[in-house]
């Protein structure tokens, strides 16, 4: 099989169907049958493309002096592909020119390779350097950063109100830079010491790096250990670290499981066991394969979380919100292209509801951990904020200090963590003390 061809097929479903990137790359190497080497190909074409698209539309359009939408879509991601093996994986002009068209010629028909063929010629005609000095001429300090970075002008607007100016482009630049599979030990079940050639990782005492797939782990391969970024187990920990009375767990949009199994493991150590909610079942069914190498104190449940089947019986409650993901645009490349500044704010009424309904939830005295995978503050502190006013029962707490050990992650009470800081994903959380004014039920 053709890498290149495998490449392509994998980015028509990125970019035609909406699909995720590690999840359909992952998928059709599968059933590939592909020796490693061109494996690796494929996974650098499709996530080098993906990571640096909206770069290589504009020196596509530049290139063919027509807007990309007068191209067949198909015949773009040709381009697509074609531009990175020139700029990015810096391919010799022949060899990168000419299977682009061969590409062509086999997947869209002999009638588009003399396109194909002079618009990849002309990109040739210049390094990726020389087509970032190109395309920011006479664009502002901002507009310059996001063309040089690689991410849209409204996230790096959105990054600029939590970075200084000098930070701001190391991390442009670390979301740039593919992350190593990290992978947690969960509690009970395994040890770091059970991982063959392990690093454990800066912060967390469940994580650990190792050489290798992931799946060549015999632990990994019997659920006694997950694939999980360092920053989801931190803020998990962080939860399980806070004082609170005793009573059950809740993990509220547990899907799909990462967080849970982590959770499961504390809660089974503090003697006391965890409900893991999710509401699509087939993500609840995931949930339930991460949960089940624990024998007892889990029990998963399909659930709407903003109209909970449970009462206020819970002294820790982990709501991890559906978010823009903006905190993992290393893991998902895409998805910098994909999403739009709307998208952030249509998700704001369904976290406010959800973190609603988890104080609601919770105890008098316990602890409610929100949770996102995203630095936006329309995603963080506004919505943490705006349900605090409704709430004066509820306590907002530093939730750095549960993580003491975790430099420069304080954002006022809450915790930001940062690829180019930390390492890890950009996660955000908060933590909030429920008191005893709260009078209702979950609706």
């Amino acid at each position: 099989m053709n890498p290149r061809r495998v490449a392509f097929d994998v980015l028509r479903q990125i970019t035609g169907e909406h699909a995720y990137a590690n999840l359909a790359l992952a998928k059709r190497l599968a059933t590939a049958g592909l020796d490693t080497r061109d494996a690796g190909l494929v996974t650098e074409l499709v996530s080098g493309t993906c990571r640096l698209m909206g770069t290589y539309d504009r020196v596509i359009e530049a290139a063919a002096g027509r807007e990309l939408g007068s191209l067949q879509p198909a015949v773009v991601d040709l381009l697509r592909l074609g531009a990175h093996q020139l700029l990015g994986m810096r391919m010799k002009k022949y060899a990168a020119v000419t299977s682009t068209v061969d590409l062509a010629r086999a997947t869209v028909g002999q009638r588009v390779t003399g396109l194909v063929n002079a618009i990849m010629r002309k990109i040739s005609a210049r390094d990726l350097d020389g087509w970032l000095d190109e395309l920011s001429r006479g664009a502002d300090a901002l507009d310059e950063l996001a063309i040089r970075g690689h991410h849209p002008r409204w996230i790096v607007d959105a990054y600029a109100e939590l970075l200084t100016p000098d930070e701001l482009p190391r991390a442009l630049a670390a979301n740039n830079e593919a992350p190593h599979p990290t992978l947690v030990v969960r509690p009970g079940l395994a040890t770091i010491d059970d991982l063959e050639g392990a690093v454990a990782t800066r912060f967390s005492p469940f994580g650990a790096t190792t050489a290798g797939a992931p799946a060549e782990q015999a632990p990994v391969r019997q659920g006694r250990v997950g694939v999980q970024d360092e920053g989801s187990q931190l803020v998990a920990w962080a939860l399980a670290l806070t004082e609170a009375p005793e009573g059950p767990w809740l993990d509220m949009c547990a899907g799909p499981g990462g967080k849970a199994a982590l959770l499961a493991g504390l809660a089974r150590g503090q003697h006391t066991w965890l409900v893991a909610s999710e509401a699509q079942e087939h993500r609840a069914r995931l949930v339930q394969q991460a949960l089940a190498a624990y024998p007892d104190g889990t029990v998963t449940i399909t659930a709407d979380g903003t109209r909970p089947a449970w009462g206020r019986q819970f002294a820790k409650v982990m709501v991890d919100v559906p978010c823009s993901g903006l905190g993992a645009l290393r893991r998902r490349p895409e998805s910098r292209w994909r999403r739009r500044p709307e998208d952030v704010t249509a998700l704001g009424g369904l976290q406010r509801d959800l973190l609603r309904q988890a104080i609601a939830s919770t105890l008098p005295g316990g602890v409610v951990a929100y949770v996102t995978c995203s630095p936006h503050r329309a995603e963080t502190v506004e919505v943490v904020d705006d349900v605090l006013a409704e709430h004066p029962e509820v306590t907002r707490l530093r939730a750095a200090d549960a993580l003491p050990e975790v430099p420069d992650s304080a954002l006022g009470d809450d915790v930001q963590l940062w690829p180019q800081r930390h390492g890890t994903d950009a996660m955000y959380l908060s933590l909030l003390r429920v008191g005893e004014g709260w009078a209702g039920e979950p609706r």
